[in-house]
């Protein structure tokens, strides 16, 4: 593991590119479109099963971005309520043969938008390549995904710690994809009140965990203020998983 990654309480607030590439596009030098990610990015180790890939995005952040756009046409990012009634901070919309939501019913997938009844958009064919390649490459072989979260962070948003456990098959991994504007990520324990560490979560990040990390509890702070050059002040996070 590398000690470096963990952030230490005096440099938590601190994030992304400087204001000043922002302000010339230098930290979008290396955006595409119809490329492929950066599967020799460098690799960091998390903990004992989980592997971050920083900027291996990049290349293809803004075909990413574009089909992230199309799906929210067909089925708009919402707000939606925890079985509770909380509304949740960030507005989530999905592709794939399901789709995760929660309201009044609980947490769970379902195969169709609840509030139209039309099944989600088939997930991308390159979403799904890139995907199982980058869990092969964190050591969890053919990962096949039929679900992908798609959360929208806008200022103010975050995501309280918490643990993947709505799916049938507990022993497939995590991947997500991070693009847009930095957020500290928060990654805990196995029981909520256990301490949490925290590091960076950039624009092309891509972060992978299953096997013995795959319960650990985990969310991002709230999103700052932060001016992207290519989604502005938002925050997109992909997140595939199999139902």
């Amino acid at each position: 593991m590398q000690q470096d990654l963990f952030l230490q309480q005096d440099d938590a607030s601190s994030g992304g590119c400087s204001p000043e590439d922002c302000a010339s596009g230098d930290c979008a030098s290396d955006e595409g479109i119809n490329k492929t990610p950066d599967f020799s990015a460098p690799k960091v180790q998390v903990s004992d099963a989980a592997w971050l890939f920083k900027a291996a995005l990049k290349p293809v952040a803004l075909d990413l971005l574009q089909q992230i756009e199309a799906i929210a046409k067909v089925t708009p990012f919402r707000q939606r309520r925890t079985p509770g009634g909380q509304l949740m901070s960030a507005a989530m919309t999905n592709c794939g043969r399901c789709g995760w939501v929660t309201d009044q019913d609980g947490y769970r997938y379902s195969e169709s938008e609840p509030e139209t009844g039309e099944n989600w958009l088939a997930m991308p064919d390159q979403w799904l390549r890139w995907a199982t390649r980058f869990s092969e490459q964190a050591g969890f072989g053919a990962f096949v995904p039929d679900a992908c979260l798609i959360n929208r962070y806008a200022p103010g948003a975050g995501m309280g710690l918490h643990q993947d456990r709505d799916e049938s098959d507990l022993s497939a991994p995590i991947v997500s994809f991070s693009l847009g504007a930095p957020v500290i990520f928060r990654w805990g324990g196995f029981k909520r009140q256990e301490s949490a560490r925290e590091f960076l979560l950039e624009h092309g990040d891509v972060l992978v965990w299953g096997g013995t990390d795959r319960m650990r509890f985990h969310g991002v702070k709230k999103l700052q203020r932060y001016q992207h050059p290519i989604t502005d002040h938002f925050r997109y996070n992909l997140t595939f998983r199999r139902s």
